[in-house]
């Protein structure tokens, strides 16, 4: 039976670490990208990426959760039309991708714009949006280290369309299975050991109770509240109960949340990996790919003056 999505998400670090171990023996098909590489901006815009970690650094150190955040936009973005920074772009008719319910609950918007305003006033029109959501992945999850964890390619170019029905199509459901999952990831040029790796993004953050309490109150239909799926490890079921009753009366409640690490939910630590040093090659492979989905590069797309918005003809 395919596992559900909710337990690759949640699960303990031994069980992660064993699925890795499984998984290295897998062949990965990369994304590739030509356009992007280290440094892209070392001449035209020499300060672009330190501008961005000193934003970025002075708003993680007044809100951890910014950490959580950027990881997420990040991912949303790059899964639908590539890492385009189309996840930040407005629409007056409420369509665009921030609009799909999977992105409801995206944030840390205004500090891309700060740090957009910032760059804009050092060199105007040279550093897009979407290395921006790259750097801004990176530089939030390293502040706790006070160094980069990993090293982002730039080069990428922004995007023009924004379509909410194309995120929902694209972005992986909490309800999707772990074959599901795969498949999405497969689609994107991504592995298993991609998969598992950066489901380790949820190590730090929150989870909405409403986007999988269908797993916890009555699984089954049959009208029992205490009916839970089996595949969920039954303390952390009970747990996440808790936390979540008030969805037992409203399913519909979206302000409930619990810690997807429970005990460490604003770092990002071993409760994921035994140890994050040793496994930092990993990670920032798997993250470097996920980079390169669909990126628009040399003259493809554009160079937003604002994020939120296209360039005007």
């Amino acid at each position: 039976m395919a596992k559900p999505a909710f337990v690759i998400m949640a699960a303990s670090a031994a069980v992660m670490v064993s699925l890795l171990v499984v998984s290295c023996g897998v062949g990965i098909a990369s994304a590739q990208a030509a356009g992007l590489k280290k440094g892209f901006y070392k001449k035209s815009c020499p300060q672009a990426e330190a501008i961005v970690q000193k934003v970025v650094w002075e708003r993680t150190a007044g809100n951890r959760e910014l950490a959580a955040k950027f990881l997420r936009m990040f991912f949303h973005d790059c899964f639908v039309r590539g890492c385009d920074a189309s996840v930040l772009l407005d629409s007056p008719t409420n369509t665009a991708e921030k609009n799909a319910a999977p992105n409801l609950s995206l944030a840390g918007f205004e500090v891309i714009d700060e740090v957009k305003a910032e760059l804009e006033e050092a060199c105007p029109g040279v550093v897009s949006c979407a290395d921006i959501v790259a750097l801004a992945a990176r530089d939030s999850v390293s502040f706790q280290y006070k160094k980069n964890l990993w090293e982002v390619e730039t080069g990428r170019r922004d995007g023009t369309i924004s379509s909410d029905q194309e995120a929902l199509r694209d972005i992986p459901a909490p309800s999707s299975t772990f074959d599901i999952l795969l498949t999405n990831f497969s689609n994107k040029g991504l592995g298993l050991q991609d998969l598992v790796v950066l489901s380790g993004g949820h190590t730090i953050g929150i989870g909405h109770c409403n986007l999988f309490s269908s797993r916890i109150f009555n699984f089954t239909g049959k009208n029992n509240p205490s009916d839970v799926d089996p595949s969920i490890n039954p303390p952390y079921a009970k747990f996440l109960q808790g936390q979540c009753s008030r969805n037992l009366q409203d399913p519909n409640d979206n302000t409930t949340v619990v810690p997807m690490d429970p005990g460490s939910s604003l770092s990002f630590d071993n409760h994921y990996f035994v140890n994050l040093k040793a496994h930092q090659g990993i990670f920032k492979n798997s993250i470097k790919r996920m980079g390169q989905i669909g990126v628009l590069t040399d003259t493809n797309g554009q160079i937003r003056k604002k994020c939120n918005a296209v360039n005007s003809s």
